[in-house]
């Protein structure tokens, strides 16, 4: 009677007996001996960032864009349809045309949803929370102390305009005066010219 152990290859053997383990990247790996770092984890892929140039022009095409972002075009325009902040023009023959500021929300998507883990759900919140934090910061409610002087002085110019022109608007509105106007006397009727019947 043969064994079967006889029969298995090495790499056989090492499986059978636990000591090998099949990786998510399609390669066989030896367990036990070292911590198996190449095995499927669940938790997002901490990559390095890499923040692509984005180059000096007025609109990008759809194609360069997802160069830009490395993904395909249907990818951006399924982003388009879940995020209002990607809202890119669109020219007289359909194709769609994306300015530097919807490169860069492409760009900031792309990082929520691959690097960060985000759900598109997640992503769509933390933009909106952004852009209402950039919002709420933006305008403080009065002026700066080192700008009250100038804010004071143009107020100042201002009233002064505003009081010269209802100055303006009273005369204007007073009624005038009616002047006497004497008449002239007719002028002696002349020869009928060429053109005058």
């Amino acid at each position: 009677m043969l064994r079967p152990e006889i029969h298995r290859t090495a790499q056989e053997n090492l499986r059978w007996q636990g000591k090998l383990s099949y990786t998510s990247e399609r390669r066989w790996v030896r367990v036990g001996y070292r911590l198996n770092i190449s095995m499927a984890t669940h938790l997002p892929q901490q990559r390095a960032p890499q923040k692509p140039e984005i180059p000096d022009k007025l609109y990008f095409r759809i194609g360069e864009v997802a160069r830009l972002c490395s993904v395909a075009p249907y990818v951006l325009r399924f982003w388009e349809t879940e995020f209002t902040q990607l809202k890119p023009n669109k020219s007289g023959t359909g194709q769609r045309l994306y300015r530097r500021r919807d490169v860069e929300m492409a760009l900031r998507v792309k990082r929520l949803l691959y690097d960060e883990g985000y759900t598109i759900a997640g992503a769509r919140q933390a933009i909106q929370a952004e852009t209402r934090s950039k919002r709420g910061s933006g305008q403080p409610e009065l002026p700066l102390p080192q700008h009250q002087q100038s804010v004071q002085l143009l107020e100042a110019r201002l009233h002064k305009v505003r009081k010269e022109l209802r100055e303006i608007l009273s005369g204007l509105a007073a009624p005038t005066p009616q002047l006497q106007v004497k008449e002239r006397p007719a002028a002696p009727a002349a020869k009928p010219g060429l053109f005058e019947l």
